[in-house]
């Protein structure tokens, strides 16, 4: 299911020029999208002209990107990923860096697959920046330590997370830090909004819910993830919800059509671990070009 809408975004970045989005309710395709104003005070000399149609590229691609968000449901299948994103193919070249594949992770240029098992790359949707790839490592994750329930409980869900974080840290390098500002992937315990899909009002609860946000720093193109747990989900299946959005938020924005990989779109009474399809995906993705992690043309 994939929704969205603009948030503010914090202060807290170095020079943040930031797009913003985050979960919405209104159904599988229900997009909305938001522009931030970018203030310009200086007088308008030929220089200052210049920058101002740079920055002025920057807000009109506010209005144009969708961020997308993955989301399990309880006992329903979730529909397959449909395209109907906007296409950017006609905008300014200038508005977004030159999609450019980066360089393999040691970790995933090692690996290979004995099983030959094959992968589920077609499944994978190409953003408006191309492939949701990382390249700067090791990829930051915060965990919550949820406030709303006993002490013993709260270091309980917090162990499973990290067990997930674990298991997909053998294949890109992860490192768990204390603070969300620092945070690439932020984990929160928290309930999904329902969905509520176009041909059936009736709202239906998630299990999971992972989102995006583009933003810019250092006159780079970047993205955090935000990914949000329900609180009644525990033991087995709370590993797998951890385990299977991770897997979005380190890259593969899709899932698969089989049981036995762990980016299965819906949950199962024996959730896989991590499978050799998986690695094989997320390899894939990791081959192929994206323009975040690249400088913002000037």
């Amino acid at each position: 299911m994939l929704v969205g809408f603009l948030n503010k975004e914090d202060s807290k970045l170095k020079n943040p020029a930031t797009l913003k989005f985050s979960s919405g309710v209104n159904g599988d395709r229900d997009f909305r999208t938001g522009m931030e104003s970018y203030k310009h005070n200086n007088p308008t000399t030929p220089k200052t002209q210049k920058r101002w149609l740079t920055f002025l590229g920057l807000t009109l691609l506010a209005g144009a990107i969708v961020i997308l968000a993955h989301s399990q449901l309880f006992a329903v299948a979730a529909k397959p990923i449909q395209n109907s994103t906007p296409n950017l193919a006609t905008s300014p070249a200038f508005f977004l860096p030159v999609a450019k594949p980066h360089p393999l992770p040691p970790t995933l240029a090692q690996w290979q697959d004995h099983t030959h098992s094959g992968d589920y790359f077609s499944q994978v949707e190409k953003t408006e920046v191309g492939y949701l790839v990382w390249s700067q490592f090791p990829i930051r994750v915060y965990v919550e330590i949820p406030k709303a329930i006993a002490p013993e409980a709260a270091q309980a869900w917090v162990s499973t997370v990290l067990k997930a974080v674990q298991q997909w840290s053998i294949y890109l390098p992860i490192k768990v830090v204390e603070t969300s500002q620092l945070a690439d992937i932020i984990i929160l315990q928290k309930v999904p909004p329902l969905q509520i899909s176009p041909d059936n009002k009736i709202p239906r609860a998630r299990s999971a819910l992972t989102t995006y946000v583009l933003y810019a720093t250092d006159n780079t193109l970047r993205h955090r993830f935000t990914i949000l747990l329900h609180p009644g989900q525990t033991g087995k299946y709370l590993l797998a919800a951890a385990r299977h959005e991770l897997g979005h938020a380190l890259g593969i924005w899709g899932h698969s059509p089989l049981k036995s990989d762990a980016l299965y779109f819906s949950q199962v009474t024996n959730p896989p671990p991590i499978s050799p399809r998986d690695v094989n995906t997320l390899k894939r993705v990791y081959e192929q070009s994206t323009s975040l992690g690249w400088t913002l043309p000037k």
